[in-house]
């Protein structure tokens, strides 16, 4: 069952939530660890609640889990079984599963909403790594190495209750080969690949997004494609660029920081450059925000959705 055009058609336009790691470190959380946000799936996943909470009230339509950066080999090595391992990343998708429940049965919440959907987070390789190159696609690895680590995570959160698997952040071409690849192995599943661009043409590694997206409209698990984490003043050239997609387009691009690896920190400043309304019109039906984007962006992009489909 395609979910993402079964909701295109009864509302036109789908609102992602936004960053995960910017609100649990608002919250206090401390993410200067390898594994990033998912270190709080050990040890706070009531703060993931929390915020998962906070994206549902915002008026996000889809919610990510906390397993962007989470791997067995990441939780292993800290100490974690393998089946402990596994059992952890299944608990990401739980909290959100849960998280979304227990906002639906309030009748409030129901008014002129359709049911939030839930989206397995999985980044890329480089992102296990904590060095960054996720933003360039040049790792220092083998690519049976890339394969197998997409293969282990898609075995485990396959057999969880999201609607839909989200490979995020892909830099290049050849892991995207890989994920459809690996997806092709579970054909019940529906997913969406979004890639990490550096220019208003070309994905991370260099490759042109027109060529990245093309290959993904092939694929019988993709329901949708599009950029992610990428700064917004390079999106309406990007959707320029890929005119002609035949799939639904969806676009979450981050604040317009740097993140810099070897400092751990973002450099520069928030662009606000959001243009919903625009993006819309050249195609981009599913919206959210990336890194350093909250509830309050979510919100406000939602409404402004609304009100280019209505004409408000």
């Amino acid at each position: 069952m395609n979910v993402i055009a079964d909701y295109l058609r009864k509302q036109r336009f789908l609102v992602l939530d936004g960053a995960l790691a910017t609100e649990l470190e608002r919250h206090g959380a401390d993410l200067d660890d390898p594994l990033w946000s998912a270190r709080c799936l050990l040890e706070n996943p009531g703060l993931i609640s929390r915020v998962h909470r906070d994206y549902l009230e915002a008026g996000a339509d889809i919610i990510a889990s906390a397993t962007y950066q989470a791997s067995e080999a990441g939780f292993t090595s800290r100490g974690l079984s393998a089946a402990k391992a596994r059992g952890a990343m299944k608990n990401g998708i739980e909290l959100a599963v849960h998280a979304r429940d227990d906002f639906w049965r309030q009748e409030s919440n129901r008014a002129g909403r359709l049911k939030p959907l839930v989206a397995a987070s999985m980044g890329p390789f480089g992102a296990s790594l904590g060095d960054g190159s996720e933003y360039h696609g040049n790792y220092a690895a083998n690519w049976d190495e890339v394969r197998r680590f997409h293969r282990e995570r898609v075995a485990t959160l396959s057999e969880s209750a999201a609607d839909l698997l989200a490979f995020e952040t892909i830099p290049s071409l050849h892991e995207a080969e890989i994920v459809l690849d690996v997806l092709s192995g579970y054909p019940e599943k529906r997913a969406w690949i979004s890639f990490s661009c550096r220019d208003e043409e070309h994905v991370c590694h260099g490759e042109k997004l027109a060529q990245a997206m093309t290959m993904t409209e092939t694929h019988p698990g993709i329901v949708a494609t599009g950029i992610n984490c990428t700064p917004p003043r390079l999106i309406t050239p990007l959707l320029r660029s890929v005119q002609g997609t035949k799939l639904p387009i969806i676009v979450y691009p981050n604040s317009g920081e740097t993140w810099v690896a070897r400092e751990h920190c973002w450099i520069g400043e928030t662009e606000g450059h959001f243009a919903p309304g625009e993006w819309y019109q050249h195609g981009a039906l599913i919206q959210g925000g990336c890194c350093r984007t909250g509830p309050a962006d979510i919100a406000r992009l939602r409404q402004k959705l609304a009100d280019q489909v209505t004409g408000g």
